[in-house]
C-alpha cells in the first residue's frame, strides 16, 4: 500500500523565501503491519544476514534498576496475539467472554516475568532498508542498512543501544535462518511488531532551534502571517510557532533524512567522533506517525483504512516502539564516511 502526505497547509517558502535554500528532503518511511521477508525494508523482520557472519552481542552492563520485571520476546508476542484475539472477539460479540481460560492462565504467567540474565545479550532486529527503496547516506559498496539494538537500557543511555550494519545485498548468498534472540527484554517497548515500509519522499525545513534569531523573529511574527485567512490559520495553530513547528518544519514518524527533529533539547553537537565533519539525520525510529500538533501529517489513506490499527497503535504507533515515553531516537551519520561511528539523539 502507498501512503500520501497531504499538501502542507501553506507555502511557507513563499511566505519567508529565506527558507528556500534550507528546504531538505526526506523520506517518509510510513510503516505498517506486515510480513516482511529478508528482500524486503521493514521494521522488525528477518534480516539478509550472512549466515556465517557472526551474530552480535551486548557484553556491557545494564541498568538493572530501569525495570521490576523482564519478560522473554516469545512471552510478548503471545500476549499481543492474546489481547489482539480478545479485542477482535469482543469487536465480533460483544456478549463474548473478555478473557478465556487459557487467555488468563498465559496472562498470569507472563505477569510474574522471567529472571533477570546478566549474560551477553543478542541483538534484536530493529529495521533493515534497502537502498532502493530511499535514499540515505551509505558506504559506496554498500546498498543495505541493517539497524540491530540491545533491548536494555545502560546507565549513560536510558533507551535501547543501536549497532549498524552496512553490506551489499548482492554478496549475501546464504543467508542466517534463526538468529539467536535474547532470553529477556527489558521492555515490550523495545520489541518491534513486523512492519513494511511504504516510502514517500516530503519537503522539510529545519526546525526553528536551527533558524538564526531574525528568521525565528519573524516566524513568530503574527503580522508576517497577514495573507492567510484567518480560519485557515487557526484550524492547524494556536500561535506561528506552534504552525511552523508542527504543520510546515519536520515531518513526524519514521524518515530517513531531512532535519533534525528537535522536541525538547536545545539543538545539540553532532560532529563525528572520528573526522569532525556534522554528522546528518540517518533514520528516525519514531514512538509514533504523529502527535497533537502534527495532524495535517496524517497520510490521506490512514482516516479511509477500514481495517482495525494492531493493539496499542495509538497515534500510529504501528510498531509498538515506545522511546523514553513518545520520543524519538534519531540515528545520524558521517556524510564524509557513513562507516564512521554514528550519533545517536533522543532530542
Amino acid at each position: 500500500m502507498s501512503f500520501t502526505t497531504p499538501p502542507r497547509p501553506f507555502d511557507i517558502a513563499a511566505l519567508f523565501p529565506q527558507l528556500a535554500p534550507l528546504a531538505r528532503t526526506a523520506t517518509r518511511l510510513h510503516p505498517r503491519p506486515g510480513s516482511p521477508t529478508v528482500h524486503d525494508s521493514s521494521v522488525g523482520g528477518p534480516l539478509l544476514w550472512p549466515a556465517d557472519e557472526p551474530w552480535p552481542y551486548c557484553d556491557e552492563p545494564h541498568d538493572r534498576h530501569a525495570s521490576q520485571t523482564v519478560h522473554s520476546p516469545d512471552d510478548v508476542r503471545l500476549l499481543r496475539r492474546d489481547l489482539a484475539a480478545a479485542e477482535e472477539r469482543l469487536r465480533l460479540d460483544p456478549e463474548a467472554p473478555e478473557v478465556t481460560p487459557e487467555e488468563r492462565e498465559n496472562w498470569e504467567r507472563i505477569k510474574v516475568g522471567r529472571p533477570w540474565f546478566d549474560g551477553p545479550i543478542p541483538l534484536l532486529p530493529v529495521a533493515q532498508l534497502y537502498a532502493r527503496d530511499a535514499p540515505f547516506p551509505c558506504p559506496h559498496d554498500a546498498d543495505l542498512l541493517q539497524v540491530l539494538w540491545c533491548p536494555f537500557d545502560h546507565a549513560e543511555d536510558p533507551h535501547p543501544r543501536t549497532a549498524l550494519f552496512w553490506r551489499s545485498a548482492a554478496t549475501v548468498i546464504d543467508v542466517l535462518d534463526a538468529p539467536p534472540e535474547p532470553p529477556v527484554i527489558q521492555s515490550a517497548h523495545y520489541l518491534p511488531e513486523p512492519c513494511l515500509f511504504a516510502p514517500e519522499q516530503v519537503t522539510e525545513y529545519p526546525h526553528p532551534g536551527e533558524l538564526d534569531k531574525e528568521l525565528r523573529d519573524q516566524l513568530d511574527d503574527s503580522s508576517r502571517w497577514e495573507t492567510i485567512d484567518p480560519a485557515r490559520y487557526r484550524t492547524y495553530a494556536y500561535d506561528p510557532g506552534e504552525l511552523y513547528l508542527g504543520n510546515l518544519s519536520t515531518a513526524p514518524g519514521w524518515k530517513t533524512g531531512g532535519w533534525t527533529s528537535w522536541e525538547a533539547t536545545d539543538p545539540a553537537d553532532r560532529s563525528c567522533p572520528e573526522c569532525g565533519t556534522e554528522e546528518v539525520p540517518l533514520l528516525t525510529i519514531a514512538s509514533s506517525e504523529w502527535d497533537g500538533i502534527s495532524h495535517s501529517w496524517i497520510a490521506e489513506e490512514d482516516p479511509a483504512n477500514p481495517a482495525p490499527p494492531p493493539l496499542g497503535a495509538q497515534d500510529g504507533n504501528f510498531t509498538l516502539i515506545d522511546i523514553v515515553g513518545g520520543c524519538n531516537l534519531q540515528l545520524h551519520a558521517c556524510p564524509a564516511d557513513p562507516s564512521h561511528p554514528h550519533i545517536e539523539l533522543v532530542p
